[in-house]
């Protein structure tokens, strides 16, 4: 199938965390045959701080944030069999949803796919006009990053005719083991960008716990703490590319996954990060959140923390040899049961499902 992919960027993960998700999914699915035409906005300076090229696997169409470059690539959406309109653009983010919508074929399957499915839910709780409730009327799908079974029920209950959630995953040919590196070396390290929604658990699990114990040293990445106060044994290296990803996760001793509000209280929703982490082989804190169980067993593959006196519990009692019994025990964990590979079969199911749905209602 022709699958025309309206997202924020494939080729730039900066300010952009669901990059190595798109990645992921769309180089799998482009394995299975799917052709893949991925359109991004040339904004908030993605450009600039590209990872990747053009991928041989997918074209990647960017264009300009104008009223007029966006109707000139919605209206290419009339050549795809699957159109699918991502949250989160940043730019004119209505009016590609409302443009694909009407630009796709009556044979198209058309997907919202919510990498943000807790704020766009909040979002239209509390705005009865919000343009995807009506949206949803034309929508076949509804994929989600996360939130299991509450997320699910909730768009469900704004109409969506059939919701699953595609959760993170592993790609082990991006993520894996690496030898450490000396940029990266401290006893905790934490990578994610500075949102307002995560800024005070990120106090309470990681900055809190580090001037408490200012005999061992903190590794922060990620944009936008540069004029955060904080103690001395942190160590800000601004964004890390996804080049060094890998580096990051495995130098450090452990490395710590922190929620943002709306994903720890819902539930369901692990990161990018958590399978990056476990497929680089590292010791992961994680926050406590529902669902965890699912993706990795606490204690055995992953180690919980519920508050930041947590996150000094665990860092007292941890050694190198125990973080790489865990980091160990994650990565056969994730490569056995949590790749982009089954995530794409599971889409792939559902796009054949759809694709013969979509027939007998025209044959009817």
């Amino acid at each position: 199938m022709k699958i025309a992919f309206y997202g924020s960027s494939l080729l730039s993960s900066y300010w952009n965390g669901a990059a190595t998700y798109y990645r992921g999914m769309l180089f799998d699915l482009a394995r299975r045959g799917h052709t893949v035409t991925f359109y991004e906005p040339d904004a908030y300076d993605r450009q600039k701080h590209r990872d990747i090229e053009p991928p041989e696997w997918a074209a990647v169409k960017v264009y300009d944030a104008t009223e007029d470059a966006v109707r000139k690539v919605v209206a290419e959406a009339a050549a795809a069999d699957v159109v699918v309109k991502a949250s989160g653009v940043g730019v004119f983010d209505d009016e590609l949803l409302d443009g694909v919508i009407k630009a796709s074929r009556p044979d198209a399957i058309r997907i919202f796919w919510d990498v943000d499915a807790p704020a766009t839910l909040a979002e239209m709780r509390g705005f009865d006009k919000h343009p995807l409730r009506k949206a949803l009327e034309s929508i076949d799908l509804v994929f989600t990053y996360g939130g299991g079974p509450p997320v699910v029920a909730a768009y469900e209950g704004f109409g969506a005719r059939r919701c699953v959630p595609i959760y993170n995953a592993l790609d082990p040919a991006t993520h894996h083991p690496v030898a450490a590196d000396p940029r990266f070396s401290a006893d905790l390290g934490f990578l994610a960008n500075r949102l307002p929604d995560r800024e005070k658990r990120v106090e309470s699990f990681f900055l809190e716990p580090a001037a408490r114990i200012p005999e061992k040293s903190f590794l922060l990445g990620g944009s936008g703490w540069e004029d955060k106060a904080m103690s001395a044994n942190v160590n800000r290296v601004g964004h890390v590319y996804t080049r060094d990803h890998n580096a990051f996760n495995c130098t450090p001793m452990a490395v710590l996954n922190v929620a943002r509000d709306s994903m720890a209280e819902i539930g369901f929703s692990p990161a990018t990060r958590v399978f990056e982490a476990a497929g680089a082989g590292a010791c992961l804190i994680t926050d406590a959140w529902e669902g965890i169980e699912q993706f990795l067993k606490p204690d055995e593959e992953v180690l919980v923390a519920r508050d930041g006196q947590d996150v000094l519990d665990h860092m007292a009692g941890l050694t190198r040899d125990r973080a790489n019994q865990i980091g160990q025990a994650a990565l056969r964990r994730v490569l056995a049961e949590h790749t982009y590979e089954k995530r794409g079969e599971q889409v792939d199911v559902i796009l054949a499902e759809e694709a013969g749905r979509i027939r007998e209602r025209s044959a009817a």
